[in-house]
């Protein structure tokens, strides 16, 4: 039945260095369903000298994220997400045969990465990870302040029956008529 149109995964291989994103809306028609991503670490494209490479940066600008040496670049310029695919297959060819040609290697222009904002790693002092022992102590300490804390709701607890007999005591009048009388009357 279904089992007849699975397929095995097999991971891409180094001569598939491209991973596409699609977004899918189930049928429904969506402005975003469009839109196709595509990410690539530079240093799996094959056949790039470390110049070369750095020419291939320079020309993505932005699109660069050197913390994890990703690009990452998307499209929606055409209605089917297989144009945008195609749009961006087409693209990462010409930067890498832009990266290649040797024409102007752009040695005069620096790696601009003013739009990476590194995120501050906070290392907390190793003496301040807490030990096995120091956390059963804590364990400890919370039962015990739970037990106080029930023991002391336990004095507190008032029977609502009694309430409840004394508020109707304290509502009935002083000398009662007995309710027979008073049809007579």
């Amino acid at each position: 039945m279904w089992s007849d149109f699975a397929k095995e995964f097999k991971p891409p291989t180094e001569s598939q260095p491209l991973r596409f994103r699609y977004t899918t809306y189930m049928g429904e028609s969506h402005p975003a369903a469009k839109k196709v991503v595509v990410q690539f670490c530079t240093k799996d494209l094959p056949g790039l000298t470390d110049a070369q490479r750095l020419k291939l940066l320079k020309l993505v600008g932005p699109r660069y994220n050197p913390e994890n040496d990703m690009v990452k670049m998307s499209s929606e310029k055409f209605e089917a997400p297989a144009q945008n695919k195609r749009y961006l297959g087409d693209l990462v060819n010409k930067l890498i045969d832009e990266a290649k040609n040797g024409k102007d290697d752009l040695k005069d222009i620096p790696l601009d990465l003013r739009h990476v904002k590194p995120k501050r790693r906070i290392k907390f002092p190793e003496e301040w990870n807490l030990s096995p022992q120091r956390v059963q102590q804590l364990l400890l300490a919370r039962k015990e302040q739970r037990l106080i804390a029930d023991a002391a709701a336990a004095e507190i607890l008032v029977d609502g029956k009694d309430l409840v007999h004394n508020y109707v005591q304290s509502l009935a009048p002083r000398n009662p008529v007995s309710t027979q009388s008073k049809r007579f009357m």
